[in-house]
């Protein structure tokens, strides 16, 4: 009888173990099954599904070429490799594919990183198709490729300042690339699906994302293809011929404001950034290098003075090479021209009296006061937009300086700045605003952008900005005339015959902290030419360490080679 009860008791004690152990057993499955479900399926969802984000194709770049958009920046299909540390199970594998195969397209210390609690690690940029398929090839868990697009540029330097680069993390650098990065970059897309171990994607289900990926924009310049490659090549030629170490020009169209070439020498090839050795290579003078333009300047002092009827073309001065202006005396680089002559002569031998002169009837005909100042200003600054950014659609534009008639010493500086010193400028300023002097008066703001490319269409830009009333026509036409005589006076042996061309010459002063650099000075020439109307405006410059460089000796060559050679390529009809 006590074993019979002892007996029960134990089957009890077993039964109740049993129940309890069934009880643990349940509550267990319902915390697991109901309390954590929502864990437990956002933890296995995120083992199974990937946001991979799709990499937008990069907006291409075209230039012009005799009206008709042509393809110079394009893109290249290339990859990213990256691995998913967490299903990863062949780390030296991995390592050692890359170092065969990949190379020197690695992402710096990725090593570093492969241990990391993340799923996403990005091992090697840039690679070619072909290396992707040689990595694939050997089956490593864990490894991925994303498709992505690398600029090629068949053109190779041609334009490059222009258009800048992408660097190694798809951000423009310089010229439109960087200044329309963000339109042209376009917008990343999103997948988010249930992947294999290879992160291949599989299905796309109820919480699966798909935003496709959107194209950035593709742009059209201005420039004319043609044009830069001539102008590229003249510049080189003219370094070779003058020994100059660095070389500048713009060519614009007067009447609409669009630039046609915009070139710098040295330069670079954006497909071959390791061969970048100096900032001079990438910058774009052009736009980013005030400097004292000279003489050139002279052309604006005699508009302004035409324009307000304080002289004429064939008003006269009494000349004697020299000039006082308060405490001042101002002399000219060419003397001999004395005597009673006109502004015309003046002009023709870029005397410097004869633009003081002119500034200094602008106030009470002895003295560049403050009436003269401040009309010299209002020219200048207001209505010719010097000293001050054009907008152009490139990085790093700089605005330059032209001294307010109220500074101390302004009599000075004014008298200096009718000769075109005193006042930092950039080439492409006085491009725009020597456009608006010869074209009828009117200031029309420099572009690069001619618009974008729709379904395969060119999409014109619109948005430009005109201002006309700088100078009265008459004024204008005028300008034409003496500018014409000018070029006539000294330096049109070689030009086309029957076409409109003319031209001022510039050589400046350089300077180094402050101090005026001897021996050192910057040739510049700028004119124009045409049939019936200008139909281009040409701007040159070079400049070389301890190089004393002419606009007449110099840089004239070179505008006159380039602007035969534009009278060809626009097919300018000779006057009768």
């Amino acid at each position: 009888m006590p074993t019979e009860i002892l007996i029960n008791r134990r089957i009890r004690i077993l039964a109740v173990t049993c129940v309890a152990l069934m009880a643990i057993f349940v509550v267990r499955l319902f915390f697991l099954q109901v309390i954590m479900h929502d864990k437990y399926v956002a933890d296995a969802r995120a083992e199974q599904e990937k946001r991979l984000i799709i990499p937008a194709e990069r907006g291409e770049i075209y230039l012009m070429d005799d009206g008709k958009p042509i393809k110079t920046v394009m893109n290249q299909t290339v990859y990213t490799m990256f691995v998913d540390p967490s299903i990863m199970d062949d780390v030296e594998g991995v390592k050692k594919a890359i170092r065969e195969i990949v190379g020197g397209n690695t992402v710096k210390d990725y090593q570093d990183r492969l241990d990391d609690d993340t799923q996403y690690v990005a091992v090697a940029k840039q690679i070619t198709k072909t290396q992707a398929e040689l990595v694939k090839k050997r089956g490593l868990k864990g490894v991925g490729f994303q498709a992505e697009s690398k600029r090629v540029y068949p053109e190779n330097s041609l334009a490059s300042q222009t258009l800048g680069f992408i660097d190694f993390d798809g951000m423009g650098q310089y010229g439109v690339e960087s200044k329309f990065n963000d339109q042209l970059k376009g917008e990343d897309g999103l997948l988010q699906t249930i992947t294999d171990v290879a992160n291949v994607p599989l299905t796309i289900g109820d919480d699966s994302i798909n935003i496709p990926a959107k194209k950035g924009t593709d742009l059209v310049l201005t420039i004319d293809r043609s044009v830069q490659g001539y102008v590229e090549q003249a510049l080189a030629d003219g370094i070779k011929r003058t020994g100059a170490d660095s070389a500048s020009a713009v060519v614009m169209d007067p009447q609409t404001g669009k630039i046609l070439a915009m070139a710098n020498l040295p330069t670079y090839d954006p497909g071959q950034l390791s061969g970048i050795k100096s900032y001079a290579q990438v910058n774009n003078g052009v736009v980013t290098s005030p400097y004292e333009p000279g003489s050139v300047m002279k052309t604006f002092t005699m508009a302004t003075g035409i324009d307000m009827g304080a002289v004429k073309p064939d008003s006269t001065y009494v000349n004697t090479d020299y000039i006082k202006v308060n405490d001042r005396t101002i002399t000219n680089a060419t003397k001999g021209q004395t005597g009673t002559i006109t502004f015309q002569h003046a002009l023709n031998w870029s005397l410097n009296t004869g633009m003081v002169t002119v500034a200094e009837r602008l106030g009470d005909g002895e003295n560049i006061n403050l009436k003269a100042r401040k009309t010299m200003y209002d020219y200048l600054y207001n209505r010719f937009r010097l000293g001050q950014r054009t907008g152009i659609e490139v990085a790093g534009e700089q605005p330059g300086i032209i001294p307010t008639p109220e500074i101390p010493g302004a009599a000075n500086q004014y008298a200096t700045m009718s000769f075109g010193q005193g006042m930092d400028l950039t080439m492409l300023q006085v491009v725009a605003s020597f456009s608006a002097m010869i074209n009828g008066g009117t200031y029309h703001t420099p572009t690069v952008i001619e618009g974008s490319m729709k379904d395969g269409e060119l999409v014109s830009n619109t948005e430009q900005k005109s201002y006309p009333g700088v100078i009265k026509s008459s004024t204008s036409e005028q300008m034409r005339q003496m500018i014409m005589k000018s070029r006539g006076a000294f330096a049109s042996s070689k030009d086309r015959k029957g076409y409109s061309v003319g031209g001022k010459t510039g050589t400046s002063q350089t300077f180094e902290n402050g101090e005026i650099v001897e021996g050192q000075t910057i040739g510049t020439y700028l004119g124009f030419g045409g049939d019936t109307a200008p139909k281009y405006v040409i701007m040159v410059q070079v400049s070389g360490k301890n190089k004393n460089l002419g606009g007449g000796d110099h840089a004239n060559p070179i505008f006159t080679d380039i602007s035969n050679w534009m009278i060809d390529y626009k097919k300018l009809q000779p006057k009768a």
